[in-house]
């Protein structure tokens, strides 16, 4: 199939390099990989007559966006998004490729559950995948085995069931064998509980940020680096949302441990509930303005490594049921690159910068071959973005199953008007080609 796609060009876009300068030039795609990368390719001969151009005059080409953390919830909860539903979302935001989470029904713990999200993801998704094995308290023998995958999740807190593994023994056990990536979801479920009690009765949606507080989050956080520092065990710590944790984090972290920041994390707080209630409700909460300032600072000098959205959709009934019966999540993954492109606008950070936490570094850190990069021999994943238009995020607008978006009515720009997965056009001005299937990601660490 490879060899009879039409060779693709992207004509005077402004292309950004891996020098991190831009380009205003023309790309040269062929057989699913970026060929040339040039000023200015000559018009295609007869021989390569089967090919078609895109014409990028005014719009900012970059690499496309990998996802490193989304609940995409199927198999087993489909009625709040699917992987059709949820890679239709992902092809509008400039989402590539993503790396999706355990706790689905079943949850993902053995190679045959892992097989099973595999062959409904070729089928059905129009971007990149990978799925992350979790990590029980048994310690599963294919937690080990299971190929591909990116690595263990590990939910220390913020979860029910076999994937919570909160004793120090289970975690002990985990970190000691193997040399898989371990990437945790550090919030401190003995705290949490105590502070549930404490606060029990409280209906008031922003309780929830401080029943798991800071220091449930930081106390989670200086577990995982202390088991990651004994057995010199690869750590990636997710969804970072504290300035404890990042001045933690500045002071001591190895050369093998990561951390990400959700979008949300950074332009989000506590004064969300106010305005959006319970569709501010996530694990971890959001935090303080102070907590934003300190995680950006972080973000900025390379103590947070790169950024991802913890996806995860509920509906609009279940988000209705008035706190504590409430599910945490919110979706992402069509608003993150638009958000963080307006943030860049704005001064916060530059373009390139954002590129760099949402798909270089990710790449680099899972060891994902081919990807994040606007070069020759790298994969033709790519997204084309305006960054002169502003348009408000619109319900109506989404592809998401669930159907809202913390950032209804912001005022984003940024957003993709052409995304590119494997050479193939898959978002083409507001259309999707929903018969394009991305391919299973490999991982080389």
């Amino acid at each position: 199939m490879a060899d009879s796609l039409p060779s693709l060009y992207i004509r005077q876009a402004r292309i950004l390099m891996p020098t991190g300068d831009f380009l205003v030039g023309d790309v040269e795609i062929r057989d699913r990989q970026i060929v040339q990368v040039a000023p200015q390719l000559p018009v295609a001969d007869s021989q390569t007559a089967n090919s078609r151009e895109i014409d990028g005059h005014g719009l900012t080409l970059l690499p496309g966006v990998i996802d490193p953390q989304v609940h995409f919830r199927e198999p087993g909860l489909e009625y709040k998004e699917d992987l059709f539903t949820a890679s239709c979302a992902c092809a509008k935001g400039g989402v590539t490729s993503f790396l999706e989470m355990p706790n689905t029904k079943p949850l993902t713990t053995t190679q045959a559950a892992l097989d099973d999200k595999l062959r409904r993801a070729s089928e059905k998704c129009l971007v990149n995948y990978g799925f992350f094995m979790g990590a029980t308290a048994e310690a599963l023998p294919d937690l080990l085995e299971a190929n591909p995958t990116p690595g263990i999740k590990i939910f220390m807190g913020s979860m029910h069931g076999a994937l919570l593994v909160d004793q120090d023994e289970a975690l002990e056990r985990i970190f000691s064998k193997g040399k898989r990536l371990i990437a945790v979801h550090a919030e401190d479920q003995a705290r949490i509980r105590q502070r549930r009690e404490q606060f029990a009765g409280i209906t008031d949606p922003a309780i929830h940020s401080q029943i798991q507080d800071n220091q449930a989050a930081l106390q989670a956080t200086q577990l995982a680096l202390k088991l990651s520092k004994k057995y010199q065990r690869r750590l990636h710590i997710l969804h970072m949302s504290t300035a404890e944790e990042a001045d933690l984090l500045r002071q001591d972290k190895p050369a093998w441990v990561t951390a990400e920041v959700t979008p949300q994390h950074l332009v989000l707080n506590t004064s969300a509930y106010e305005t959006i209630g319970t569709l501010a409700q996530m694990n971890p909460p959001l935090r303080s303005p102070h907590d934003n300032e300190v995680l950006w600072q972080a973000l900025r000098d390379g103590v947070i490594d790169f950024i991802a959205t913890d996806h995860a959709p509920h509906t609009l009934e279940e988000k209705a049921k008035g706190y504590p019966n409430t599910p945490s999540g919110m979706p992402g993954v069509e608003t993150s690159l638009p958000v963080m492109l307006t943030q860049a606008m704005q001064g916060r950070c530059t373009v390139a910068q954002v590129s760099n936490w949402m798909s270089t570094a990710v790449a680099k850190a899972y060891g994902i071959p081919n990807k994040g990069k606007i070069a020759p021999g790298y994969d033709a994943d790519l997204v084309l973005v305006d960054l002169d238009t502003y348009r408000p995020v619109k319900r109506e607008d989404l592809m998401t199953k669930c159907g809202w978006s913390p950032f209804e009515g912001w005022e984003l720009t940024g957003f993709p008007v052409v995304t590119i997965v494997g050479g193939q056009v898959v978002y083409d001005h507001g259309q999707l080609n929903t018969d394009v299937r991305g391919q299973a990601l490999t991982f080389t660490q």
